[in-house]
């Protein structure tokens, strides 16, 4: 999930059922969903049919794997994410080498995530660049070769929260999508259960402009490992429509619209003089557009309950009804067990790296009828998820 999200840092689709066939429409016969939903959510998703009507509803994402446990977007992470029991797992947020690689880092600036800052061959790399109208100073994937690459390792990203998990900084490699996708495989196979994974499209427009263009790159790689298909085990992911646009068009994956928070621009739009913003795309007729080209949406929790100036939650939008009339599944980002990322009505005490209320949260959102939701914690959105379906 990408630098969108709101509190990345501080200080310290499954398509689905939907509820009720009036709610079907045309998206969901084309996507052959099975059964229904009732409206408070509990009971949904009854696992049978191909493709992503097979997933649990709501269905739990690891995001970047298990991140609240290892490294972000390591093996490590993502294995870690299926030992839990998570139903998929965001395994790449996609980023070119120099040589035209996609690998999985959350960002191509690379100087939070591993360890190049104590290569002093590397030192020189060092650099700022403009990234989606932002100057940032770092290291960036594009400007090293997946052999450079390969001599960094993973460290954690936020040890502010999560200091426990630099326990594990420097024990896995950056890896690259096409080994993700053997991984896939591997685990596929080991467990006689089809494993799941959600990439993500990282600043399409940014790479493109760079001539190294993502979404051929991605597309390329789904076909030559047979998962470009309507029911692949594989959903597409990106903050930028075009980008998803440019995606219809070459592979047949379920395909999600990631959406920041209210009023924010996606960098596509910026790019290409585009005037709406997230505003205009979560309306009917914004929701209805989007489900011309693609099967669900990613919006922020903030956009499926809103925060109020305190940091509490307020009362639902309106966003999960008029997507699911819209034919859209959505699964919003991200829920996270520590207490600087909880809405403050279930912070407990004001440590940044210890617990809060975190399943009371997946209640709150839960009771939405949303489809599914990322989470740093799988474990944690499976117990939650368990509990609301008992009701």
């Amino acid at each position: 999930m990408g630098t969108q999200e709101p509190n990345e840092r501080t200080s310290g689709t499954g398509r689905r059922a939907l509820l009720g066939a009036a709610v079907l429409g045309a998206g969901g016969a084309v996507l052959g969903l099975s059964g229904t939903a009732n409206a408070t959510g509990s009971g949904r998703g009854n696992g049978k049919g191909g493709g992503v009507a097979s997933l649990p509803v709501p269905t739990i994402v690891g995001h970047r794997g298990a991140s609240g446990y290892r490294p972000e977007h390591t093996l490590g992470s993502y294995q870690l994410a299926l030992d839990m029991g998570a139903d998929i797992v965001e395994a790449g947020d996609l980023v070119p080498t120099k040589d035209g690689h996609l690998v999985c880092r959350h960002e191509p600036e690379i100087g939070g995530t591993t360890d190049v800052a104590a290569h002093p061959e590397f030192a020189g790399r060092r650099t700022t660049k403009v990234l989606d109208g932002v100057a940032t100073t770092g290291w960036f994937t594009e400007d090293f070769t997946l052999a450079e690459l390969k001599t960094l390792r993973a460290t954690e990203r936020i040890p502010a929260n999560r200091p426990h998990n630099t326990l594990y900084d420097g024990r896995w490699e950056i890896p690259t999508f096409e080994e993700v996708l053997r991984w896939q495989d591997e685990q596929t196979r080991e467990r006689g259960k089809q494993v799941w994974i959600y990439p993500e499209l990282k600043h399409p427009t940014y790479f493109r402009e760079l001539g190294l263009p993502t979404e051929e790159r991605l597309a390329k790689l789904l076909r030559a490992h047979g998962k470009d298909k309507k029911n692949s085990p594989v959903i597409v992911q990106s903050f930028e429509p075009t980008s998803i646009q440019r995606m219809n068009k070459l592979v047949g994956n379920p395909l999600a619209v990631l959406l920041s928070g209210a009023g924010s621009r996606p960098y596509d739009f910026v790019a290409t003089g585009d005037p709406r913003t997230t505003d205009d795309l979560i309306t009917p007729a914004g929701l209805k557009e989007i489900a011309s080209y693609a099967q669900g949406i990613g919006p922020t929790l903030d956009l499926v309950i809103p925060r109020d100036a305190a940091g509490r939650l307020t009362e639902p939008t309106t966003l999960v009804r008029d997507a699911h009339r819209a034919g859209l599944i959505l699964h919003p980002y991200t829920m996270r067990n520590e207490n600087p990322f909880l809405p403050a009505d279930f912070r407990k005490g004001t440590d940044a790296d210890a617990y809060g209320d975190a399943f009371g949260a997946f209640q709150a959102y839960f009771a939405t009828g949303i489809d599914g939701v990322f989470t740093d914690n799988p474990d944690t959105g499976l117990l939650a998820r368990d509990d609301f379906n008992r009701g």
